[in-house]
C-alpha cells in the first residue's frame, strides 16, 4: 500500500478517504466523551447534543461508503488497496454503530435524572470502562492511521477487561435490585447504559481486528487473542 501509483489521482483519493475514516472517528469520540461525561456527571445538555449529532455520524458512513464503491468501480482496486477499501467501509460501519451506542447512553442519561429518583446510582464501573473504550478506540484509529498491527493487537485484550468490568457492573445492579425493589427503573437503565458501553469496546475490537487484515491480508475474526497477538511475532 505503500507504493505509489501511476495514477496521482488514485493516490490522492486512498489519502481522502483514509482522511475522512479518521475524522470519522474523532467525531464518534468526542460523541462518547459527551455522553458519559453526562451520565456521570447529569449534563443533560451534553446528552441532547449528542442525540442531535447522531445523524451526522450516520452521513458521514453514508457519504464515504459511496466514495469507496465509486473507487472500487473505477479503479479496480487488488491487493492491499482492495483491503484498505475494504477495511474503510467495515470500519464505517462499526463507528456509526458506536455512535449509536453512545446515543444510547445520553438516552439513558435522560431518563435517568428526568425522572424523580430515590437515590442517586453508582458509576464507578461505567467510568472504569469508559476510559478503557476510549483508549481502545484511539488505538484502533491510530493503528488504521499508521498501519501499525503492533498497536492494533493490543486492543483485544483490553476488551477482556472491559467484559469483566461489566460483570462487575451487572453484579452490583443485581444486588441493588434485589435489596431494594425501588431501584429496580433506575438500575436498569444505568444497566443498559453499560451494555452500551461495553458494545463499544467490542466494535473498537473489530476496528483493530481489520487493521490486522488490512497490513497482513489475514482475517484474525473469531480467534483467539494469543493467535492475533502472534501476528506480530
Amino acid at each position: 500500500m505503500q507504493h505509489e501509483h501511476i495514477s496521482k489521482q488514485f493516490d490522492t483519493e486512498l489519502e481522502t478517504v483514509r482522511a475522512r475514516v479518521l475524522q470519522m472517528g474523532g467525531l464518534v469520540e468526542e460523541q462518547i466523551v459527551n455522553a458519559v461525561e453526562a451520565l456521570i456527571n447529569s449534563r443533560l445538555e451534553l446528552a441532547d447534543e449528542v442525540i442531535s449529532r447522531d445523524p451526522e455520524v450516520n452521513a458521514m458512513e453514508v457519504e464515504i461508503d459511496e466514495v469507496c464503491a465509486h473507487i472500487i468501480a473505477r479503479r479496480q482496486p487488488t491487493a492491499g488497496d482492495l483491503r484498505m477499501v475494504m477495511t474503510v467501509i467495515k470500519t464505517i460501519t462499526d463507528l456509526e454503530r458506536i455512535g449509536d451506542e453512545a446515543e444510547k447512553i445520553a438516552r439513558m442519561s435522560k431518563l435517568i435524572y428526568q425522572a424523580d429518583r430515590l437515590s442517586s446510582p453508582r458509576f464507578a464501573e461505567i467510568k472504569v470502562m469508559s476510559g478503557i473504550v476510549l483508549d481502545m478506540l484511539r488505538k484502533s484509529l491510530d493503528a488504521f492511521a499508521r498501519l501499525d498491527i503492533a498497536t492494533a493487537v493490543q486492543v483485544p485484550r483490553q476488551d477482556i477487561e472491559v467484559d469483566e468490568a461489566f460483570r462487575s457492573c451487572m453484579r452490583h445492579l443485581i444486588t441493588f435490585m434485589m435489596e431494594d425493589p425501588r431501584t429496580i427503573s433506575t438500575s436498569l437503565e444505568v444497566l443498559f447504559a453499560a451494555k452500551a458501553v461495553e458494545r463499544i469496546g467490542d466494535h473498537a475490537k473489530n476496528m483493530s481486528e481489520y487493521v490486522v487484515y488490512m497490513v497482513k491480508g489475514k482475517d484474525v475474526r473469531h480467534t483467539t487473542v494469543e493467535e492475533i497477538e502472534r501476528e506480530v511475532e
